[in-house]
């Protein structure tokens, strides 16, 4: 025990001893601890600093399905194999962090070409069949799209950006994408190509719509082929955040027929974000939303209940463990009131009748000179047209003349277009030399051509502010009389400052007007070697000179595939045993080249077709359509471009949009007027003298210098006399003593607006508002002045005429139904109002002149069902032909379907008339639909063709 004392007492006895001592039992302390920690509970332990990073990711509901009202569908869902991307890499910089992401994206986006698999891009700037960046968008959405570029909140934010160098507000596709493939940016190295740098662009650009926010995963391409979802995964631990995903695409059942009504999907705009999500929360920028049509109106129906699952991830974002889940609902299907078969066979009939037409009107001659022909009804089609529309509205792919693999007709036809190019550029550098004294109207036509077209583009780019000129100078009183040389006008323009000289010039400042000027040219003709539009200018000529020839175009059409091989034919053509003339008329008319390809007068048309008994759409056809499968999920580049550059605008829904004078369709208002205002009577007759004098302008009826004699108001509907409703007109406004225009005006409008004419039908569609006459109500009574109706309107309209007074707002709905199909919503047409001022006797005159209507015409010779109608043909340019329109309904006793038909510069009424028969024969059974169905254009009756009314 001494001993033991005598230890503590001299280890204590040193300060220095105790302090070790301390220092031990802490060091032992923390010893223990942290083998608790790390080797008796460390699992434990780690396991809870990795569950610290929680995220709970939204899973997509599917979307509800679209049915016809039959059942028939029309727009689904398909699950594909998508590769996605997500931002989870640890960088040391933003540069480092660039061109790591770049590089990985340049990699997969190579590979997934190679296996024949194309991004997802619904970027609103495109590559255009040029090579050319092009904008998706115009108007507000344009500059929303700008602001989102360039980080602005609102569209008036955006300004001139000193550091880039130019305005954003009219900032170019070519400096938005310069701008984003920058080093400020996304630092894409200009070692890839234009095309690849483009794509690693939009990938970039949709993972900056997730915010770069981690876990979010960005789709970079759906619908993979075998072979790419293989290479992902082989790779996947190479890939930094890169997965193969199912995903759910959006695809549409015979789309050119019903694109224009169902629409289709698109990724969530900024705008529809911030709108969306201002009243939901769970809206993601990378949701899929109706972007037109039924899918847009019913997107909230469509579109289900998200649900969301937790995950837990480590720090580099690999999923370690699952938490809370809750399955998302499916949306509803929609059922439509459209009857598929019908909306079908409608469209093919209505593109073979146009086909027809034009089959008809093509005539072997290079020009048609309009000021030396009499009539809308004289105008023909030269087949030089057609040769230059096979490349000027991009049936021919010129850019692919330059192809490796390209044809030798198609490398013969570019060499005659680059020397003719190189010519063209050579002359006009010249005219617009300074010194050059060559007034416009001296030009020869060609280059007047060539002229006013580099005016108009210098305008289009924002250069030359037309907004700025001074109409009363006197300069621009020469140019516009054609009496002033190009180059003075531009350098008067530059004088003036109509010109932006820092939009082509960085050192404008310094430089003087000649010096501006001479930048100005080499600007223009640097800019038009390369312009489409151009070039596509360049070949016109050059067809018209026989420069290339027409077989050469025909044999380019086999060469592209855009015609299915046949080697007859094509040796025919190669050895001249068949006419490029007789060959293009005949694939016309077996529409293996259809009007809206073609994109010529008449290459557009529309009919609707409702139940007069409810008021139901049955049929809303437009013509052309387009393959909505190529606009939802990711946007075709080059068939966005294709429908845009068309001279047919597929885009435009003919049946909702356009708005035509009504022609002589409006005399059942007039009738109804006249009746209802007791300034006729069914019996009272009107003798037309030929030539109304009454009025100024001195009107003459169509039949003049004949006339059709003494008729009562059935007689005159029969007749479509003009003059007989010229004398309606001027009683509606008062009538010989007592003529007053505005009076006349009121009772029109009057009567227009209870047939509905004076609003939109309510259609869930995009749709024009009418516009009813407010001048002129002798000229008004006949459907001219500037009455201007859809085809849906007029449509309705027929509809209240044979219900005798019945005028609906339409719908195309039918109904809302669970993935059950339990009802959950109903829809029908609603009455909404009765014309209820006429009554049975005068109904009766008034149907009894429709019925007189058809019966007069041809091509319902023999037609074994009753039907009533009236013809209009409306003149809008002489330059162009008339359009022609027909509404009726059948059968005649006992209405069931009531139809409206336009052919916009359809020549005459009876053409409309004709094919709302095939139509009426199809919906009745009447023919076969083999018979009527045939795949080929109808005949057209020249005798027809010259009746106006």
């Amino acid at each position: 025990m001494e001993i033991i004392k005598d230890f503590f007492v001299n280890a204590f006895s040193s300060r220095i001893r105790v302090v070790s001592v301390v220092f031990g039992f802490f060091a032992a302390v923390l010893i223990s601890r942290l083998f608790y920690l790390q080797i008796i509970n460390g699992s434990e332990y780690q396991d809870n600093y990795n569950l610290k990073l929680e995220k709970t990711e939204s899973i997509a509901a599917t979307r509800g399905n679209i049915f016809d009202r039959n059942g028939n569908l029309l727009a689904y869902n398909e699950l594909v194999y998508a590769v996605t991307i997500q931002d989870n890499g640890v960088y040391s910089s933003k540069k480092e962090r660039s061109k790591s992401l770049n590089s990985e994206i340049a990699t997969i986006i190579t590979k997934l070409e190679k296996n024949g698999d194309s991004i997802d891009n619904s970027f609103p700037i495109v590559i255009d069949s040029s090579g050319n960046y092009q904008f998706m968008y115009s108007g507000n959405t344009l500059q929303r799209f700008r602001a989102d570029i360039f980080g602005k909140t609102s569209i008036d934010d955006l300004e001139y950006n000193e550091k880039l160098g130019f305005d954003e507000a009219t900032a170019t596709p070519d400096q938005i994408i310069d701008y984003l493939q920058g080093e400020k940016v996304y630092n894409i190295s200009d070692e890839y190509n234009k095309k690849l740098r483009y794509e690693i662009m939009v990938v970039r650009y949709n993972m900056g719509q997730n915010s770069y926010q981690k876990y979010i995963s960005t789709v970079i391409a759906s619908d993979i082929s075998e072979e790419s979802v293989a290479f992902i995964e082989e790779n996947v631990n190479e890939l930094t955040g890169v997965a193969v995903e199912q995903k759910s695409l959006r695809r549409y059942t015979d789309s050119e027929y019903f694109a224009h009504i169902i629409g289709y999907t698109g990724q969530i705009s900024t705008d529809e974000y911030k709108e969306r999500s201002a009243t939901d929360d769970t809206v993601d920028t990378n949701d899929v939303v109706g972007k037109s049509g039924i899918e847009k109106y019913m997107n909230d129906y469509l579109s289900g209940t998200k649900g969301h699952e937790t995950l837990y991830v480590d720090s580099v974002g690999n999923t370690i463990a699952k938490g809370d889940y809750l399955a998302a609902v499916s949306g509803n299907d929609v059922y439509l009131s459209i009857d598929m078969d019908l909306q079908k066979a409608a469209y093919i009939l209505l593109e073979q009748e146009i086909a027809g037409i034009l089959y008809s009107k093509i005539s072997n001659i290079k020009e048609y000179n309009a000021s030396e022909h009499a009539s809308s009804s004289d105008v023909v089609v030269p087949i030089y047209d057609v040769y230059y529309s096979l490349i000027g509205n991009g049936i021919i792919d010129t850019n692919a003349f330059k192809d490796e693999n390209a044809s030798a007709t198609e490398k013969a036809v570019l060499s005659a277009f680059e020397t003719k190019q190189k010519a063209v550029l050579s002359t006009l550098k010249s005219q617009l030399t300074v010194n050059n004294e060559v007034i416009y109207s001296d030009l020869p036509r060609e280059y007047q051509a060539y002229s006013t077209y580099i005016v108009t583009k210098l305008k289009s780019l924002g250069i030359f502010d037309s907004s700025l000129i001074d109409t009363s100078s006197d300069v621009q009183t020469s140019w516009t009389s054609e009496q002033m040389a190009v180059n003075k006008y531009l350098i008067y323009a530059i004088e003036q400052n109509w010109i932006d000289i820092t939009k082509y010039e960085t050192e404008a400042k310094y430089a003087d007007t000649e010096e501006l000027y001479n930048d100005l040219v080499d600007y223009v003709i640097d800019y038009l070697s390369n312009d489409k539009s151009f070039q596509n200018l360049i070949y016109k000529y050059l067809i018209l000179d026989d420069g290339i020839s027409g077989s050469q175009l025909c044999l380019i059409l086999y060469d592209q595939g855009v015609l299915a091989e046949d080697e007859e034919s094509y040796q025919a053509l190669s050895s001249g045993r068949i006419s490029s003339y007789e060959f293009l008329r005949s694939k016309i008319k077996s529409l293996e080249l259809t009007p809206g390809q073609i994109a010529l007068d008449p290459c557009s048309g529309s009919t609707v077709i409702l139940d007069t008994k409810t008021g139901e759409v049955l049929a809303m056809v437009t013509y052309p359509g387009y393959d909505n499968n190529k606009l939802a999920n990711s946007v075709d580049a080059d068939y966005y471009s294709y429908l845009t550059n068309s001279a047919a605008n597929p885009l435009y829904n003919y049946a909702t949009q356009q708005r035509t004078a009504p022609g002589s369709t409006f005399k059942i208002v007039s009738s109804t007027a006249g009746l209802a205002e007791n300034v006729i009577t069914t019996t009272s007759e009107i003798t037309d003298l030929g030539q109304y004098t009454k009025v100024s302008n001195k009107p003459k009826c169509w039949i003049y210098p004949s006339n059709h004699g003494s008729i009562n108001v059935s007689e005159a509907i029969r007749d479509s006399c003009n003059y007989f409703f010229y004398e309606v007109g001027w009683r509606l406004a008062g009538g010989d003593g007592n003529y007053d225009d505005i009076k006349g005006i009121d009772n029109i409008q009057k009567y227009a607006s209870l047939y509905g004419l004076d609003e939109i039908t309510g259609i869930e569609v995009e749709e024009n508002s009418p516009h009813m006459a407010t001048e002129y109500p002798v000229m008004a009574a006949i459907g001219q002045s500037d009455n201007n109706y859809t085809t849906v309107g007029l449509a309705r309209y027929a509809a209240a005429i044979a219900s005798r007074g019945t005028v609906y707002n339409l719908t195309l709905l039918d109904s809302v139904r669970d993935s059950e199909g339990n009802v959950l919503e109903s829809y029908s047409p609603s009455v909404r109002n009765q014309v209820d001022v006429l009554n049975g006797g005068q109904w009766d005159a008034i149907h009894y002149g429709m019925r007189m209507v058809v019966e007069s015409l041809s091509s319902f010779n023999n037609f074994s069902v009753e039907v009533a109608g009236k013809t209009g043909t409306a003149q809008q340019v002489k330059s162009r032909p008339n359009h022609a329109l027909f509404i009726g309904f059948a059968p005649y006793n006992d209405p069931e379907v009531a139809i409206a038909t336009r052919i916009a510069y359809g020549y005459t009424s009876h053409n409309a008339a004709a094919v709302s028969k095939d139509i009426l024969s199809y919906y009745f059974g009447v023919s076969s639909t083999e018979e009527l169905l045939s795949g080929e254009a109808n005949t057209v009756s020249d005798s027809e063709n010259e009746f106006t009314d």
